[in-house]
C-alpha cells in the first residue's frame, strides 16, 4: 500500500505547471491540513488498511514546503501505527521555500527523503520558467537536506525547452552531480493547456540528440535509468510501487487514488474539499483498461510486463519486437530496452 497526499499551494505558478495548485489559497492551510487529515481517517478505515502495511508515502504538490512542517505533525503522527518497517517518507519541496529549519522540522517528523524541484542551474533558463528561485537557493537547499541526515535526496531537472544546448545540459548536470544527491528526475517540457506557456508552444523543442545526450551523461555517473523519466542509485520505492501497479492512496485536493482498480478523485477545488474532505468521484477501470496500464507503465520502467497479460496475437507482436531487438524477454517478463519508445511499442503490441 502506498499514501500519497496532496499540497495544492504554490508561491508563485511556473509558466508550464498544469497540476492543481494555487498561489491565492494561503489563508486555507490551516484548514486544508485539518482537511486532509479528516480524510486520511476516513480512508484508513474505508480501505481497511492494516497495521504496518503502508509502504512509501509521497507528499507532493504544488509546493510542500509552502506549509509549514508544524502542521504535517498530526498527519504524520496518525499515519505512524500504519507504516511498514523502514518506511521511505518523501517530500517534494522548492528551494526558495525549503528553508533549514523547515527541512530540519521535516525530518524530525519522519521524513527521509526529499525531492528539489531544482529544474536548472542556469539562472536565465529559471526565470524563463518562471522559478521563484534562483541556482544558489538550489544548491544550498541540498546541501541543507544533507547536513541535516537525509540522505536520499533527489532533484528535477526540465530539458527539451528552445534554450537548451549541450552546453547547458552539461552545466546542469555537473552542477548537480557536484552535490549529494543520489536521484535525478529529467522531464521534458511538455505544453499542457491551461498554463502559460500554451500561448507560446514554440517553446518546446524536443531534440532526440540532446535527449539522448543527457540520458548517457546521467547514466555515466552511475544514475541507472529506471523509468523514462527517472534515474537513480537510490530507486523510488514509491515510484515503483505506481509502476508495480500497487494499491494507493490519494488525499487531498486533487490527488488521486486507486485500489484495486477502483480509481478515485478527491474535489480539485480547496473549498469543496475543505467542506467535504470525504466527497470523491470514482472511475472503475475494466480489466481491459488495467491491462492496457500495466502494458504500459511495465514498458516505460524496469518493472516489465508478465507474459500471462498478452494474449497469443499480442505474444506474436512481442516476438516481432524481441527479434528486431526493441524488447527481450527475461524469465516470464518482457522489458524495453528503450523507454522512450514506450509508447510506440505499447501501441504495436495491443493493435
Amino acid at each position: 500500500m502506498l499514501l500519497y497526499i496532496h499540497i495544492p499551494f504554490c508561491d508563485s505558478k511556473c509558466h508550464y505547471c498544469s497540476f492543481n495548485s494555487y498561489v491565492d489559497k494561503f489563508h486555507l492551510k490551516q484548514q486544508y491540513m485539518q482537511a486532509v487529515l479528516k480524510q486520511l481517517k476516513s480512508d484508513i478505515v474505508l480501505y481497511n488498511v492494516a497495521k504496518e502495511s503502508v509502504e512509501t508515502i509521497f507528499i507532493g504538490g504544488g509546493t510542500p514546503s509552502t506549509v509549514e512542517a508544524s502542521l504535517y505533525e498530526p498527519i504524520l503522527s496518525y499515519i505512524k501505527p500504519y507504516l511498514s518497517k523502514n518506511p521511505e517518507i518523501t517530500t517534494e519541496a522548492n528551494p526558495n521555500s525549503a528553508s533549514k529549519q523547515w527541512i530540519k522540522g521535516m525530518f524530525l517528523l519522519g521524513i527521509n527523503r526529499i525531492s528539489f524541484g531544482v529544474q536548472s542551474f542556469n539562472d536565465t533558463k529559471l526565470k524563463f520558467l518562471n522559478r521563484a528561485h534562483n541556482s544558489k537557493d538550489a544548491i544550498s537547499a541540498v546541501q541543507n537536506a544533507k547536513d541535516i541526515g537525509i540522505d536520499n535526496i533527489s532533484l528535477d531537472l526540465i530539458y527539451a525547452t528552445n534554450m537548451d544546448t549541450k552546453e547547458m545540459l552539461q552545466y546542469d548536470l555537473k552542477q548537480a552531480f557536484e552535490l549529494p544527491i543520489n536521484h535525478i528526475s529529467a522531464y521534458a517540457l511538455s505544453i499542457e493547456e491551461g498554463t502559460v506557456f500554451q500561448k507560446t508552444p514554440d517553446v518546446a523543442n524536443h531534440k532526440m540528440d540532446l535527449t539522448q545526450l543527457l540520458f548517457q551523461e546521467i547514466n555515466n555517473h552511475g544514475f541507472k535509468q529506471y523509468e523514462i523519466s527517472n534515474f537513480g542509485a537510490y530507486q523510488s520505492r514509491h515510484n515503483l510501487g505506481y509502476w508495480q501497479y500497487k494499491n494507493y492512496i490519494g488525499i487531498g485536493s486533487g490527488a488521486v487514488g486507486c485500489i484495486d482498480g477502483v480509481r478515485y478523485y478527491p474535489d480539485k477545488d480547496i473549498q469543496l474539499y475543505i467542506n467535504n474532505p470525504v466527497h470523491v468521484e470514482r472511475e472503475t477501470l475494466s480489466l481491459n483498461q488495467q491491462k492496457d496500464e500495466k502494458i504500459l507503465l511495465g514498458l516505460r520502467s524496469v518493472v516489465g510486463v508478465k507474459t500471462n497479460l498478452f494474449t497469443s496475437h499480442e505474444m506474436n507482436r512481442v516476438s516481432i519486437l524481441i527479434q528486431e531487438n526493441k524488447v527481450f524477454q527475461k524469465n516470464n517478463k518482457i522489458y524495453n530496452k528503450n523507454y522512450l519508445l514506450s509508447d510506440e511499442l505499447a501501441l504495436f503490441i495491443t493493435t
